[in-house]
């Protein structure tokens, strides 16, 4: 139930503060007084959008709040619009985005506008209403009927990506083939690619390096034997041998002298062998060169270096399993979207038993509705129609009535006018809402109805709010009569900008305000009398 009602700076209304009542609250006033500014408070409660100029001339921003009773708990859901068009929403006094504060309003308000009858005519306002009368069970089948809509959605989505890519697939599988065989033909390592550096500059350099070795052998141990290092340790060798066994220390000496000779030897050897390795053989450079040019070729074709080549390589060979596994995956998902189709197709058949089941019992209701409502021998009918599965089901719905006896029933769409569409309204919210405690706010859906008519429709609307609170702007006095609060809106045009005011009526109030309803001077007794006999007949 709304309890409270708090506006400010929002149009004509520069504060106002409703405090409602359970069951029929109306508010009433002239045309133009700023009735509508109310409903579009409302309105921004279930997070609808704010029209541009809402916010009151010399004021910063505009406020809406209400404060609703929720099984007895508070729920405060507020909107705040600045002068710019920007808004903040509020739940329970926390910052919340429109979308988490329209989710919390839904299940405690429902607006119908002046011309909300007009989507009756709408094929998917009357799935609404049929499906808000099959119960709750089925509720939580259209929930899971959205889901498997989703599912199957998704699914598409796969398949189709994987039926575009499998087109390419081949032309992508003979590209990965080749790079893949190509890195692999060359067999790459790093250490490979560091000896052949090394050759490579040996070889650069392979005249210079042999003279270095064999000269610095032949100085060492000259093949003729004639001079060098070695012969002339091997002299001083034979020198010290002459004294060899006096002097212990001359001794020590004389073993390093032979081992200098000895090294001398070994490395003269070395230098030579390492000379003749350092001898290229014809077309060497050539071959190592070329080698090298398959690596540097390589590296600039897939990423700069060694180690980016065998990542991609990796990458070809895990991307081509992929492709090489496209006819499994293809099919897999085929079977999944099957699924998910024959899983969504079971749903639909589900709410459509519903549907059907209900439907006849919802256009008897309707009939009898009407019939209290002033359209005696009308006749209403649901017909339900199959279409292509949606998150809703696979179910079109169209409601045909028959104003008046003897005349066939067509679409509502066709049939019915304004005031006969408001009654329509009024009798589907009391069947299909029935055991809601949803409190209903109805913006002038009296519209296009008067005399007799009107009285009948406002006890329809005062029989809604047995259960649930009801909240009517109205300009009938038929209706205004049978309200448990009644609030007035006025005008006050002396003031720069002008101000609207809300207030509670009560007593001779309520008489004078339906006085004015009824189009007379405050003075006329006969209109009093007449006012007064509404309020003894609610």
């Amino acid at each position: 139930m709304l309890c409270e009602l708090r506006v400010e700076n929002l149009l004509l209304i520069e504060r106002a503060e409703l405090r409602l009542a359970p069951g029929l609250n109306v508010l009433t006033g002239e045309t133009g007084a700023g009735k509508t500014v109310l409903a579009h408070a409302l309105d921004l409660l279930l997070g609808g959008r704010a029209r541009s100029g809402i916010v009151r001339p010399g004021a910063e921003d505009a406020y809406v709040e209400g404060v609703f009773d929720d099984d007895g708990r508070d729920v405060v859901l507020a909107r705040r619009v600045t002068r710019e068009g920007r808004t903040r929403a509020y739940v329970d006094h926390r910052s919340a985005t429109v979308t988490e504060l329209a989710a919390r309003a839904a299940g405690l308000l429902r607006f119908y506008g002046q011309h909300e009858h007009h989507k009756l005519t709408l094929a998917s306002s009357q799935l609404e209403v049929l499906d808000a009368f099959c119960g709750d069970a089925h509720r939580a089948r259209l929930t899971e009927t959205a889901s498997a809509h989703a599912r199957v959605r998704e699914a598409e989505e796969q398949l189709g990506a994987l039926q575009e890519r499998a087109g390419n697939r081949d032309r992508e599988l003979d590209l990965l083939a080749f790079e893949l065989r190509e890195i692999d033909d060359a067999a790459l390592s790093a250490g490979e690619r560091a000896e052949l550096v090394a050759r490579r500059e040996l070889l650069r350099h392979a005249e210079l390096l042999r003279g270095a070795t064999l000269g610095a052998a032949e100085a060492l141990a000259p093949e003729d034997g004639e001079t060098g290092a070695a012969l002339l340790a091997g002299s001083a060798i034979s020198a010290l041998d002459a004294a060899a066994g006096i002097d212990a220390e001359l001794d020590a000496l004389a073993v390093r002298v032979r081992s200098l000779a000895y090294e001398a030897q070994d490395i003269a050897a070395e230098l030579r062998a390492h000379g003749e390795r350092a001898e290229a053989q014809p077309g060497e450079l050539d071959a190592v060169e070329e080698r090298l040019g398959v690596y540097d070729r390589l590296e600039r074709k897939h990423g700069g270096d060694l180690a980016a080549v065998l990542a991609h390589a990796a990458e070809c060979r895990a991307r081509h399993e992929e492709l090489a596994d496209g006819e499994i995956a293809l099919a897999t998902a085929t079977e999944a979207l099957e699924a998910a189709r024959t899983d969504r197709t079971a749903l639909a058949k589900r709410l459509h038993d519903r549907r059907s089941a209900v439907s006849g019992k919802l256009a008897e209701a309707v009939c009898d509705r009407l019939e209290g409502l002033a359209m005696e021998g009308a006749t209403f009918e649901v017909v339900l129609s199959p279409s292509e599965p949606g998150p809703s089901g696979a179910d079109v719905v169209e409601f045909r009535i028959a104003p008046n006896a003897g005349v066939g029933a067509g679409p509502l769409r066709e049939i019915a006018s304004g005031g006969e569409l408001s009654r329509v309204m009024l009798a589907l919210m009391g069947i299909a809402n029935a055991g809601d405690g949803t409190t209903l706010v109805f913006d002038e859906v009296d519209a296009g109805i008067g005399g007799q008519t009107a009285r009948v429709v406002g006890e329809r609307l005062r029989e809604l709010a047995e259960d649930r609170q009801v909240v009517c702007i109205t300009h009938l006095p038929q209706i205004a009569s049978l309200a448990a609060r009644h609030f007035s809106i006025t005008k006050d045009t002396h003031t720069d900008p002008v101000r609207t005011t809300v207030v509670e009526l009560g007593g001779k109030a309520v008489v004078g305000e339906l006085v004015r309803m009824l189009g007379a001077d405050g003075a006329d007794d006969t209109a009093r009398r007449h006012a007064e006999e509404l309020l003894r007949a609610a």
